[in-house]
């Protein structure tokens, strides 16, 4: 009995000791983590909005609000993860900044940013996640992001047979299911601009 309790009481003190690490870790940790995070999200904005001088989250915004924005426009299998307000050096709101995640990838859910001017004009989209498959849908960097960049249409389509207008974007040779994630998701973030966004209050 003596040595289940000497055991026992071994056995405590390691999981305190252990417990009070990691506790001081957490600690030491958190800050570089929390800054590290950030200056990610802030590179994230300025891939697609270089002009901007400085980013903020939009007030009130809310992920379910804008799924129910999306799918009453009827736009499905793409969700607004986050939204940025793009303010230049005098503080004034240039565009937007949103985070979109499309749920149809081939490999998965392909999340991206997507800046938008107060005009309307896509900046470009940058991706961030991404696990389609390689040789095929993995070039959505090099094929489908660079047919993105200074467009402005009310929304965009996937064409195999060649792009004849600005609505348009050229699917990747084999891997149309990757295109028209990307497109489907872009057309939802357009669609929260002209519903939420566009002439909404921060631009008063």
């Amino acid at each position: 009995m003596k040595n289940v309790i000497k055991d026992a009481m071994i056995l405590f003190a390691i999981t305190l000791v252990a417990g009070l690490l990691l506790g001081v870790v957490y600690d030491v940790t958190k800050a570089p983590i929390a800054a590290q995070k950030e200056k990610a999200k802030t590179e994230a904005c300025q891939n697609v909005f270089a002009e901007a001088a400085s980013f903020e989250a939009y007030e009130g915004f809310t992920a379910e609000a804008a799924s129910a924005v999306l799918k009453e426009a009827g736009i499905t299998g793409a969700d607004i993860d986050e939204v940025m307000t793009a303010k230049d050096a005098s503080g004034a709101v240039v565009g937007y900044v949103l985070t979109v995640s499309s749920h149809e990838g081939y490999g998965g859910d392909i999340q991206f940013t997507m800046g938008l001017t107060n005009e309307g004009v896509l900046n470009g989209i940058s991706l961030l996640a991404i696990a389609e498959t390689p040789g095929l849908g993995m070039k959505a960097e090099g094929v489908i992001v660079p047919q993105f960049v200074n467009k402005q249409a009310a929304s965009f389509s996937v064409t195999k047979t060649g792009a004849t207008d600005d609505s348009q974007i050229d699917a990747i040779s084999g891997a149309t299911i990757t295109s028209d994630a990307i497109v489907n998701g872009v057309n939802g973030g357009l669609v929260y601009f002209q519903k939420v966004l566009k002439g909404g209050s921060a631009n008063e």
